[in-house]
């Protein structure tokens, strides 16, 4: 008897084609509005390799992002920090350069939808936020008082915050 064993690709199962189905590469719930009355005001509904096998290897996948009217806008890396933004409209498109901290924020009163196209097929989420305030275990206030130049009292009130994940 043979064991089967499975290949792995980019930390993914890479099926074989004999079992390969029209499911792999189906995805069922972008036209969903997602539920913005969280505190960022922004839902994320991912679609990558882990909703759409068929993505491994593709390099590619999408996102929905249910907003209102967008403020967009991406700094460039610490050589100048130079801000570009815009707000964005129904139909309007922004690019993000990979790697580089961007935001979006929801101006308006309604919802509005983005679609985004990711050069990767499991990109991952960063939220700045989350990341530096709600680390577990939390970094030193020591060292984000430092590198904020605020007091550590600020620094503990940010960390005490719920930080939701979107």
């Amino acid at each position: 008897m043979h064991a089967i064993h499975a290949v792995f690709v980019n930390g993914f199962v890479c099926k074989n084609p004999e079992f390969v189905k029209a499911d792999d590469f189906f995805f069922c719930g972008l036209n969903k509005p997602g539920d913005t009355s969280n505190p960022l005001g922004s839902k994320v509904t991912q679609a990558n390799v882990a909703q759409i096998p068929g993505l491994n290897t593709l390099g590619v996948s999408l996102v929905r992002i249910d907003y209102g009217t967008l403020y967009v806008g991406f700094v460039t890396s610490n050589t100048d920090n130079k801000l570009f933004s815009k707000v964005l409209n129904e139909g309007d498109v922004f690019v993000f350069p990979q790697g580089l901290i961007h935001f979006q924020f929801n101006r308006g009163p309604s919802n509005a939808v983005a679609f985004t196209g990711l050069g990767s097929q499991n990109p991952g989420t960063i939220t700045i936020a989350n990341v530096v305030f709600g680390s577990k275990p939390p970094i030193s206030d020591d060292v984000l008082g430092k590198a904020f130049q605020v007091s550590k009292e600020i620094i503990n009130k940010l960390q005490a915050q719920f930080w939701p994940h979107n």
